[in-house]
């Protein structure tokens, strides 16, 4: 009864293919839960061009892709995720934060048109489903006990944070949102509660956030305040900022592992097993 963890993106803003950035990787916001027989994915940035390549090798023919947001970090890979060419393949697709904006479907497809691209979303043969929903609900009908709980996050044009259960574990991915400092968010403290595992928005530190105040995301600091606040088990640093090189996140890293054990820094291809 476990979750396993992989993080195939762990970037923020843009990929930073590098030689400056090997060690934490450079590939945006993708990571993927196997839980009960079932594969979840969270955001398609770039990263999840490699987690469909390991689909494939899997013989793993559907799976549930949960959007924090669609800014194009979070979803300029999916055009190159190739099992949802496969007609023999079935993926659902949902997001929380665009019943009012036209729907996940619209996005997905407007980013997949002339002049921008030149492969339209009707090439996926796969038998693809986008569902709307709004952030706060919960979704129960993954089949085999996982809960899917969600919660709004602040961030420009909104996004949405998860939080998966399974057999008495519990992991969290929360990324893009602004904290407001002294002010603890309350819609991500009840979220996270006890969690076993945090993935949280760590673009920035303490000192360099008051100069990106209004860009939607937090610090590694905010991270473990709220974590410690919530009795979480570990926190994973993510949504690098691009110009935290490998040299940067190490020191970041080592700075946050002193202040909370509990904390490390999310890499390309990190597997974790909760359970």
């Amino acid at each position: 009864m476990a979750i396993e963890v992989k993080f195939w993106g762990v970037r923020g803003s843009i990929a930073c293919p590098s030689p400056d950035h090997v060690v934490y990787g450079g590939n945006t916001a993708c990571v993927e839960m196997r839980v009960g027989g079932h594969v979840l994915i969270f955001d398609a940035g770039t990263g999840i061009r490699n987690l469909g390549r390991d689909l494939i090798r899997r013989n793993v023919s559907a799976a549930t892709i949960f959007l924090t947001h669609t800014h194009w970090d979070h979803i300029n890979g999916f055009p190159f995720f190739v099992p949802a060419y496969n007609p023999a393949n079935r993926f659902r697709i949902l997001a929380g934060h665009l019943t009012e904006l036209g729907g996940v479907e619209r996005v997905f497809s407007s980013q997949m048109a002339n002049p921008t691209f030149p492969v339209p979303l009707s090439a996926m043969q796969s038998k693809l489903s986008f569902e709307d929903f709004t952030a706060g609900q919960v979704i129960d009908d993954l089949g085999d006990g996982i809960v899917v709980r969600t919660a709004p996050l602040n961030h420009p044009n909104g996004a949405t944070a998860y939080r998966v259960e399974y057999g008495g574990k519990s992991a969290c991915y929360v990324t893009d949102t602004e904290h407001v400092p002294g002010t603890p968010d309350q819609a991500i403290l009840d979220l996270i509660a006890g969690a076993d595992l945090v993935i949280y928005d760590c673009a920035y530190t303490d000192a360099e956030f008051p100069a990106k105040v209004g860009w939607g995301h937090s610090t590694w600091q905010e991270g473990i305040r709220l974590c410690q606040s919530a009795g979480v088990r570990q926190m994973a640093l993510f949504h690098h900022d691009p110009d935290h090189d490998d040299a940067v996140m190490a020191d970041i890293e080592r700075q946050a592992h002193s202040v909370w054990p509990g904390a490390f820094a999310a890499r390309d291809e990190m597997v974790l097993k909760i359970g």
